[in-house]
């Protein structure tokens, strides 16, 4: 079954947690994923993908695991994201212990979307090297997986390195929240084969992205049928959206403006419509 959801930059300057966490649970969608950056560096160096001027509300976002956390405690069914997390710029046990304590609040709600970002001084802010990003993610998320499943935790890398320790709650889910990884490089493949879940590139997945993943999969001893494939910043386009679903995509997750609650209550309503005709 194909899965129906939103995601959103939540800042000051919009529809709150709270509220378009409700909205969505009420019309019938099936999540909710949040983006992160702790701030972003005023010199503004590194030049936004985008390929714009770098919009305001990238430093104007609240937190994603308290966002969450508030729309954890308004709603019983939808499923709750990070859209993703950069895990390079957070501490592993800590971060582990936001996500336990997460999916534990929302009884098993919880996705951690991941990605290494973009941003090179905002992660140098963090102390992180942008260089090895991805092998700091790597590890980062290796570690965590033993926290959330080992009950004397331990990982000793060339990035993560402590002996064993003890961190509950540990996670409802079993193993750990999916781990869904947003990127769409050459290297991607054997990433999410080796240690995520799910894939959620955005826009879609590029010339050979399903046969890439299926050859990594097999190299790695796993079935691409266990990766959830998310299609991250969707069109509202429905001949579009089931063009990406003959195509392998299980999860659809569109993008909502930031806009004036009024203004995102609206597109939501569209994107419900839509979804409804779709089913």
């Amino acid at each position: 079954m194909v899965n129906f959801g939103v995601e959103i930059f939540p800042t000051d300057q919009t529809i709150q947690p709270v509220a378009i966490a409700k909205a969505v649970e009420e019309r019938g969608l099936d999540s909710l994923f949040f983006p992160e950056h702790t701030h972003i560096p005023v010199s503004r160096k590194t030049p936004f993908p985008g390929g714009t001027d770098l919009p305001d509300w990238y430093w104007r976002t609240h937190d994603p695991f308290v966002a969450l956390t508030a729309a954890a405690a308004v709603t019983s069914r939808i499923k709750l994201g990070t859209g993703i997390c950069l895990v390079i710029e957070r501490d592993p046990i800590t971060l582990a212990k936001e996500c336990a304590s997460l999916d534990v609040i929302s009884e098993g709600r919880f996705i951690l979307g991941i990605g290494a970002g973009w941003n090179v001084e905002e992660m140098e802010n963090h102390g992180a090297s942008y260089k090895h990003r991805w092998a700091i993610v790597r590890e980062k998320i290796l570690a965590m997986k033993q926290i959330w499943t080992e009950d004397e935790a331990e990982f000793h890398g060339e990035h993560v390195d402590f002996d064993p320790i003890w961190s509950w709650p540990k996670p409802v889910q079993a193993g750990g929240p999916p781990v869904w990884l947003g990127a769409n490089s050459k290297w991607t493949f054997d990433r999410v084969a080796e240690y995520c879940d799910g894939w959620m590139p955005i826009g879609g997945s590029g010339s050979g992205g399903m046969s890439n993943l299926k050859a990594a999969c097999e190299k790695r001893g796993r079935d691409v049928n266990d990766i959830t494939i998310a299609l991250f910043g969707a069109p509202l386009d429905a001949d579009n959206i089931k063009g990406r679903i003959d195509q392998g995509f299980d999860e659809i997750l569109f993008g909502l403006p930031q806009s004036s609650p009024d203004e995102v209550l609206a597109q939501l309503d569209k994107i419900a419509d839509l979804v409804e005709g779709i089913r």
